[in-house]
């Protein structure tokens, strides 16, 4: 059986969440890490996200690697292709959502597009085109100081309309067309069609908002948005007799050995998180700066790790507040300041897989994709929900490995070690 919906993630971690909204909305998924080389998705899988890391690297490349992956899943069998993005919109002003949102559509030979990133399960809402955290707007959140993409204007519309092809500029589909549900919401969406706005960004403060925005999009070739707006799709094929009702989520293998947390993220989340769990397990930090002059290195971190794992779980993490952040950047470069921690990153996990280690708690999704390249992992099986987002997953093949893998601002205080509690 062919796949209904294929995804494309632009980082790792973001694309776990989307793939287990749709398992946990009953349309079983695979994820592959990166455009697979061969081979078709399983029988089982309803849906196939491809998980690029596409979100930081120059658009060109962005689009190249995204019109790829949609090929592939439309040769899987695809009816319609999802672009999955962060919910705080992590981007730059010259992209990369928004040209690869514009190529994808023209690719599709689609009419129009939406945009929307909310999630209100962790706090992120869309109203009158602006995007908050919280109680704060986007850019007066902490994602202001984010070091790879800061976000300084909340105003999607405005900040989107920059990222699009000259001549292109985004329209709003406004909260109050929203709250009367799918049919005022579809009939905005051809308003602005008639106005030769192919992209629109769609307010959301609720779940309901979502399953409403999702069955007025069931006709189009291409949606965008953060993982929460995936949650009314699988519904749509469900009503057209395509999707059965069954589980969509895998179990977790018994696996044997130790684990370990890796955390690369700076968000304040996940400082949080870090500070949780160093105060009940054995805790390592990595200094960017040693790394550069060699006073620190991955086979030293991993020795360490190893020694203390009869302990428990270890971490290692590298994360620093924005100052600190921001006086490294301008010491070493910004590029290879990032390159040398998930470089080492990468290899201490390679390193503690060959002595055994088979459990890895991975937060940020350029670490993660780092680590999980390395590994060699090529699909995951989606299995239960840790904290709203956020998944277990399981490697597939043989030498199964145990992964979970944060995106930076999501879980609560005690995410690392409820993680690891819940394996069998």
């Amino acid at each position: 059986m062919s796949i209904l919906l294929g995804a494309i993630g632009d980082d790792f971690t973001g694309s776990t969440d989307l793939a287990l909204t749709l398992g946990k909305a009953g349309m079983r998924p695979v994820q592959y890490l990166g455009v697979p080389s061969s081979g078709d998705t399983p029988p089982e899988a309803r849906a196939a996200v491809v998980a690029l890391k596409s979100r930081t690297i120059p658009a060109e490349e962005a689009v190249a690697h995204s019109l790829a992956a949609c090929d592939w899943l439309l040769s899987q069998g695809a009816k319609q292709i999802f672009f999955k993005y962060c919910s705080t919109f992590d981007s730059t002003e010259e992209g990369n959502i928004g040209p690869v949102a514009a190529a994808l559509l023209r690719h599709l030979g689609g009419e129009q597009t939406i945009f929307c990133p909310a999630f209100p399960t962790n706090a992120r809402t869309v109203f009158q085109g602006h995007l908050f955290v919280g109680a704060e707007l986007l850019s007066e959140s902490g994602m202001r100081h984010h070091p790879l993409t800061p976000m300084t204007d909340a105003n999607l519309v405005r900040f989107l309309s920059k990222q699009l092809p000259e001549g292109e500029a985004a329209g709003l589909v406004p909260y109050r067309s929203v709250a009367r549900g799918p049919a005022a919401i579809a009939e905005a969406l051809d308003d602005l069609e008639e106005h030769q706005v192919k992209f629109a960004v769609v307010d959301a403060v609720s779940d309901q908002n979502l399953l409403d925005i999702g069955q007025a999009c069931a006709g189009f070739k291409l949606i965008t948005g953060g993982s929460g707006v995936a949650m009314g799709l699988p519904a749509n094929f469900r009503r057209k007799g395509l999707l059965p009702v069954e589980d969509g989520l895998s179990q977790m293998p018994a696996l044997e050995g130790g684990a370990v947390v890796l955390a690369g993220s700076c968000s304040v989340a996940t400082r949080g998180q870090i500070d949780y769990m160093a105060q009940h397990s054995p805790s390592l930090k990595l200094d960017p700066l040693a790394l550069a002059g060699g006073g620190q290195t991955a086979a030293d971190a991993a020795a360490w790790a190893r020694e203390n794992l009869a302990q428990g779980p270890v971490l290692i993490y590298s994360s620093e507040d924005p100052d600190e952040v921001s006086r490294v950047q301008q010491e070493l470069g910004r590029e290879r300041a990032g390159q040398l921690v998930e470089r080492c990153f990468a290899d201490i996990a390679v390193l503690l897989k060959e002595a055994g280690l088979k459990k890895f708690v991975v937060a940020g999704g350029e670490t993660s994709g780092a680590v999980l390249a390395a590994l060699g992992v090529e699909a995951l099986a989606i299995g239960p929900e840790i904290d709203p987002g956020v998944p277990w997953t399981s490697s597939t093949g043989p030498n199964q490995l145990c992964l979970a893998l944060k995106s930076g601002n999501f879980g609560g205080p005690n995410f690392f070690l409820k993680a690891l509690e819940m394996l069998p």
